[in-house]
């Protein structure tokens, strides 16, 4: 019986271990960015490994009050690519961290 308790015990330093990896490893997402630019530079957007949107920026060339719909589909674009690109750092991450797969990222539908 004593070995069923060693290996339990193990078991659980290996998890809390494992736990602490992977806060470490999200503590390190808040801090590092990413960008995408769409309509050849007129829009940028950066996201952090957290997946929030930390910065946007749009060139003043394009604001056109006539055509508020091209700046929005900018900025749109741009948040997306931006989040995809934070989705993929936060997955690499996080796998480096814990040396497993993780559940998301392209092709798993989240």
């Amino acid at each position: 019986m004593s070995e069923g308790k060693l290996d339990l015990a193990a078991m659980m330093a290996k998890a809390q271990e494992l736990t602490e990896r992977m806060r470490r490893a999200q503590e390190e997402l808040r801090h590092r960015t990413v960008s995408a630019t769409v309509g050849g530079g007129l829009v940028e957007v950066s996201a952090n490994g957290a997946l929030e949107l930390v910065g946007v920026r749009i060139d003043p060339l394009a604001v056109d009050p006539r055509d508020v719909a091209m700046l929005q589909d900018l900025v749109r674009a741009a948040a997306n690519q931006a989040l995809a690109r934070a989705k993929e750092l936060a997955q690499q991450t996080l796998q480096e961290a814990t040396g497993l797969p993780l559940p998301f990222g392209p092709g798993t539908g989240t």
